[in-house]
């Protein structure tokens, strides 16, 4: 190998390594790699296999008491109590030729049945997040008029429909937080993690999974059950989110006050 070209490669596997050692939380290190170029996805992948492998070659230590407590706590951790919440898939979204019509959102009905399917089947809650308007409401002069109550518009797709059981959440803004009873309803519910489904990805879906992370909630967004209104924006919204935690002090909070409710 040319002297030039050894260098360099000695200066990539330095920085890959550099990465791997900088000792950041798997979800931000994974985030930053799913927008790196594929040798460097590719690189980090060998030097963590390296490492591993010198790691077995060393006799086995004791680990520090506080890194053996942090390990007790994680594999002790409570099971999550998790709800299924389905958001904005209603006419005015799904229905072609609609003003604010998200067409990728017609894809996803079929995964999102098997997973309401599966969630009623196991008694995780459900929980539809449907957009709503006054007809006098001046948020429609910059969308354009949508879901208005009383409209057809706002009902939910029908091969998704609510069943008896299910709670449904009425919102007028991005957030299903923002004055809304749902903060109300998911602590009624005892729940601790969020499985957000529904459109717009971008909009009411990162809307409502930052403030979800803010209150405490562990947040989950499948892929195959959201929809932005392209593919690209998905891609930006789950990358962010991927490689967001709960608010430390309001998780801590929330797991206490479920604690004392059981």
């Amino acid at each position: 190998m040319p002297k030039d070209d050894a260098l360099q490669w000695e200066d990539a596997m330095a920085e890959m390594a550099a990465f791997v050692l900088a000792g950041r939380p798997e979800r931000i290190e994974e985030g930053y790699l799913a927008l790196a170029p594929p040798e460097m996805r590719d690189g980090v992948r060998g030097v963590r296999e390296a490492l591993s492998l010198l790691a077995f070659a060393e006799p086995a230590a004791a680990p520090p008491v506080a890194l053996r407590d942090r390990i007790v706590r994680s594999v002790r951790a409570r099971t999550p109590r998790r709800a299924l919440v389905v958001i904005d898939m209603i006419r005015d979204h799904l229905e072609p030729g609609c003003l604010l019509e998200v067409p990728r959102a017609r894809a996803i009905v079929p995964a999102l049945q098997a997973r309401l399917d599966d969630a009623r089947r196991r008694g995780v809650p459900v929980i539809y997040v449907v957009d709503e308007h006054d007809a006098d409401d001046p948020d429609l002069d910059a969308w354009g008029t949508h879901a208005v109550k009383g409209s057809g518009g706002t009902d939910v797709w029908p091969a998704i429909a609510a069943q008896p059981g299910d709670r449904v959440v009425k919102k007028a803004s991005y957030s299903s937080f923002f004055e809304t009873e749902l903060d109300a309803v998911l602590e009624d519910l005892g729940v601790d993690t969020l499985t957000l489904t529904g459109c717009l990805t971008e909009i009411g879906i990162m809307a409502t999974a930052t403030d979800a992370l803010q209150r405490g909630f562990v947040v989950e967004v499948p892929p195959d059950a959201q929809a932005g209104a392209a593919e690209e924006l998905e891609r930006a919204a789950l990358g962010t989110l991927s490689v967001m935690a709960p608010y430390g002090p309001a998780r801590q909070r929330r797991l206490e006050r479920l604690a004392q409710a059981a």
